[in-house]
């Protein structure tokens, strides 16, 4: 799939090119939510976004599925890929990106990030519903879900789970970093909602930790 976007004012490595994808120090701001839960939210992270953009929509093996809702099959509206906790990563740069999480989150997650979830939001009319990544470990435990943000910016919609009202939202792409952590995936919902305007592609990257979906 041979897909370019427009990077971002920020989106140069070292050299000043922006061929080169580059995670940078990892100094996010925390913001508190309800209930035990929190977010992290860090801009730019990763610089040379727009090269990695265009490397995984062309390498990664995306696939599209469809599920059974309700009384009827219907088509997910996101491309799919899913890399296990020993399954080679298909760029080098995300390599990088899942080591220094684990890093720098070791003390609070006590465990690495060991999957990585992939979804290309083709356009506008792709999306996903609010949910929290409950599979797993993540009904009944404490975690944390890190999505790296590639290519246009999108908005992630976050609402508590039960108690209604408006949702926090988030404007995210080209390189952005945002880490959902403490009690986040069982008390709040997240999702990227479906847009009018003409909107470019998106990659999510989720890293998880095992047994988290």
């Amino acid at each position: 799939m041979n897909v370019t976007v427009q990077g971002s004012l920020l989106d140069f490595d070292g050299n000043g090119d922006g061929d080169e994808a580059v995670v940078g120090p990892l100094r996010p701001e925390r913001v508190p939510l309800a209930a035990g839960a929190w977010i992290d939210v860090q801009r730019g992270w990763l610089t040379g976004s727009a090269a990695l953009f265009a490397r995984l929509a062309r390498s990664v093996p995306w696939r599209a599925e469809r599920r059974r809702m309700y009384d009827r099959t219907v088509a997910v509206p996101r491309l799919l890929c899913f890399y296990g906790e020993h399954a080679p990563l298909p760029d080098p740069a995300l390599d990088a990106g899942r080591a220094a999480l684990s890093a720098h989150y070791a003390a609070e997650l006590g465990e690495p990030f060991a999957t990585a979830g992939l979804c290309y939001y083709r356009d506008g009319r792709d999306s996903v519903a609010f949910h929290g990544d409950r599979i797993g470990r993540g009904a009944t435990e404490d975690t944390m879900v890190a999505i790296l943000s590639l290519g246009e910016a999108r908005p992630l919609l976050l609402r508590p789970a039960r108690a209604g009202g408006p949702a926090l939202r988030y404007s995210l792409g080209h390189g952005d970093l945002f880490v959902m952590g403490g009690s986040c995936q069982r008390t709040w919902e997240h999702a990227v909602p479906k847009s009018a305007r003409p909107t470019g592609p998106r990659i999510s990257v989720q890293f998880r930790p095992r047994g988290v979906r």
